[in-house]
């Protein structure tokens, strides 16, 4: 089950140079950083409340960050809603015609496990389910 909007994930050419706005212009404070090399991205988290944004750098070109920014430009990548089952919400994608990204959780930032919907099956925005291990 679906238990709330995990964080927000914004496509940055460059955590160095994004982080300043968030901490000077809107007072937030970075909680950390953390390369996931699966996914070829460095992150920095900031917290909102029981959101989070997560700022996402990428480490290669072949990254899926590297290929949004050069298609759309740094900005909104992906909503993540945090679930207590992350393969009972894929299942249930699945079962409603939804396109998955990935048929099994794979590791992600913040030791969650997360899978992804195609945005082409959800009305243009990539869906993530994260789950804490």
């Amino acid at each position: 089950m679906i238990t709330k909007i995990d964080h927000l994930g914004i496509a940055v050419k460059s955590l160095d140079d994004a982080i300043p706005y968030y901490e000077n212009v809107l007072g937030l404070e970075c909680e950390g950083r953390e390369e996931v090399e699966s996914q070829n991205v460095k992150t920095a988290f900031f917290a909102v409340g029981e959101v989070h944004v997560e700022l996402l750098e990428p480490t290669s070109p072949e990254s899926p960050i590297a290929k949004f920014i050069e298609k759309n430009g740094e900005g909104i990548h992906h909503v993540a809603f945090g679930t207590d089952d992350v393969i009972s919400q894929l299942a249930q994608a699945k079962d409603n015609g939804v396109r998955v990204l990935h048929e099994t959780p794979i590791d992600g930032a913040g030791n969650k496990l997360i899978a992804f919907l195609h945005p082409k099956s959800t009305g243009g925005v990539l869906t993530e389910f994260c789950q804490p291990k």
